[in-house]
């Protein structure tokens, strides 16, 4: 492995890391470091053009690097099918320790880097509509702010995307994760509350029992999965309860609004009416009784990470640990 051999020649030539460092961000071996960093990234997307979205380059350029780094190595790593990449055995060898080799680079030039000019680069964040504009768009703010060369791109979607086609860093997610092969790392729950306007509960009574919303028009969120019953416990017992009313929509946000102009019982996220709670546009109907509660993840390919999007996912997990109903 000529390649390799050259950079570890580099390293024992240098006297400290902070020199081979040095060396390797003036080029002498940035060739065989993009090869090896096309190499990984292709293996975690299953792709070149998923390499080349996460990596922010061509797929003809990716290609190149691939090719080239096969060649400095003088050996084939990868078997090319039109569906799909697989390992060969040299490839086997090299994926078990390049991940942790390039972690170990990435941090140290990191380091280098951002100690004359702090985050830079582009971090592409994905969430769901209402959660990312009510939340993690005043989170990237704050994250944000003390780096003037960070760009921000926040890309809104109540779909699952495809984090490797799309060219993702990390994408927020609610409830349920769907199997895959994403790491996920929990950062907070938010929990379903019962809440109507004051106008509504003074006209049709407020509920003591979970029976009472039967005579109450409730507006139901139909991006809710089930059946169509609202999922509520009461004294340690979860219930399944079926409700009516004149308005169904698919928007957490449209039930809120619909709550508030005075239509009916909506169950919302607690991040979505608190504000609401707390001005006295909104009543907490049934207090005793619980809705669903949902875990708030972040889910992201691969153990390497970008320094800036560890550094995002840090900052969000000490933010959500800290906020009420989080």
């Amino acid at each position: 492995m000529t390649g390799i051999c050259t950079l570890l020649t580099l390293a024992k030539m240098a006297k400290t890391w902070y020199d081979f460092l040095q060396i390797v961000l003036n080029g002498a071996a940035m060739d065989l470091v993009d090869g090896i960093r096309v190499f990984v990234t292709s293996v975690e997307t299953g792709s070149f053009s998923g390499a080349a979205a996460r990596l922010g380059i061509s797929p003809k350029l990716a290609s190149k690097y691939m090719a080239e780094l096969e060649a400095q190595l003088g050996t084939q790593l990868l078997h090319r099918t039109t569906r799909r990449l697989g390992l060969t055995a040299a490839g086997e060898q090299l994926m078990a320790r390049a991940p942790d080799w390039l972690n170990e680079l990435d941090e140290m030039t990191g380091d280098l880097r951002e100690a004359r000019r702090g985050l830079s680069g582009t971090l592409r964040v994905s969430a769901p509509v209402t959660y990312g504009e009510l939340e993690v768009l005043r989170l990237m703010r704050r994250f944000r702010a003390p780096y003037p060369d960070l760009v921000v791109d926040l890309r809104l979607s109540d779909r699952f995307v495809d984090l490797a086609a799309e060219g993702i860093d990390v994408a927020i997610r609610i409830g349920r994760l769907d199997t895959s092969a994403l790491i996920a790392r929990k950062l907070g729950q938010t929990s379903l509350l019962l809440v109507a306007s004051p106008a509504h509960l003074d006209l049709a009574g407020r509920p003591e029992h979970l029976s009472d919303l039967a005579r109450h028009s409730c507006i139901r969120d139909t991006n809710m999965r089930g059946d169509g019953a609202w999922p509520l416990t009461a004294g340690g017992q979860l219930h399944r309860i079926s409700v009516s009313g004149t308005y169904l929509v698919n928007s957490a946000r449209l039930a809120r609004d619909l709550a508030v102009e005075g239509e009916g019982v909506a169950l919302c996220p607690d991040y979505m009416v608190q504000g609401d709670l707390d001005a006295g546009r909104l009543e907490h109907v049934l207090p005793q009784v619980c809705g669903p509660q949902l875990d708030i993840h972040a889910v992201y390919i691969g153990r390497r990470l970008a320094r800036r999007t560890r550094a995002f996912l840090d900052f969000v997990g000490r933010e959500l640990a800290g906020a009420p109903g989080h």
